[in-house]
């Protein structure tokens, strides 16, 4: 890193990001990541419930997940800016939200218009199936006993220029993949096929900005 630095290879604000597994990192390691010119720290956190963190083969638990970034804000690394953390109301992203609020101090407030969308028959189960799939395609088409997909579009198009107005804050959404796909559409231009492929991770995050702001 201080050779790239030198010899004017890196950019004197880029972002450097390291990604760091929970309850592997030390005091010691984090200072030399930002003695070394790393300004930036992802930790794979997946979930916020340890449960399900041993069940998909996760090492750490959540409590590990606070203590190594209380370590990291101590060393230094303050590259996180979020004012508001927004959720949908439903379940596990109102728990994940909560976790994160209690380890930040950030509140949280829910908002109707990011709950995932009401997919009809296929709610709880069969969304791996040739007919979901092929569904999944139709964006003005209701699903059966459900709501199509340009009616959750406007929902949260209408909610994400609402919080574009409110300029001096930066939100933390806390949603299912389904709205996480339309939030991303909202921000690129992509075929049908690349909107209907999109998704994200369990708890990735995703930073998005508007024309005025940095990530």
């Amino acid at each position: 890193m201080q050779a790239l630095s030198e010899n004017s290879l890196v950019s004197q604000d880029a972002d450097i990001t390291i990604e760091c597994n929970p309850g592997t990192v030390t005091e010691e390691k984090l200072l030399t990541y930002r003695n070394a010119g790393i300004n930036r720290i992802s930790f794979g956190l997946q979930s916020a419930d340890d449960e399900e963190l041993k069940s998909i083969g996760r090492i750490h638990n959540y409590a590990q997940f606070e203590e190594s970034f209380r370590l990291a804000r101590e060393a230094g690394f303050d590259n996180i800016n979020i004012d508001i953390i927004v959720a949908s109301p439903l379940k596990r992203a109102m728990d994940t939200a909560g976790y994160i609020s209690s380890a930040t101090g950030i509140s949280v407030r829910t908002d109707l218009r990011i709950t995932e969308q009401n997919f009809g028959k296929y709610e709880g189960g069969g969304r791996r199936s040739d007919e979901f799939i092929e569904a999944k395609r139709h964006f003005a088409d209701n699903y059966e006993g459900g709501e199509s997909m340009l009616r959750v579009a406007q929902r949260v198009y209408n909610f994400l220029d609402e919080i574009k107005e409110d300029k001096d804050k930066t939100y933390l959404i806390v949603a299912h993949n389904g709205i996480a796909r339309i939030v991303h559409s909202y921000f690129y231009d992509e075929t049908n096929e690349e909107f209907s492929n999109y998704s994200i991770k369990n708890c990735e995050l995703v930073c998005y900005k508007w024309n005025w702001q940095n990530c």
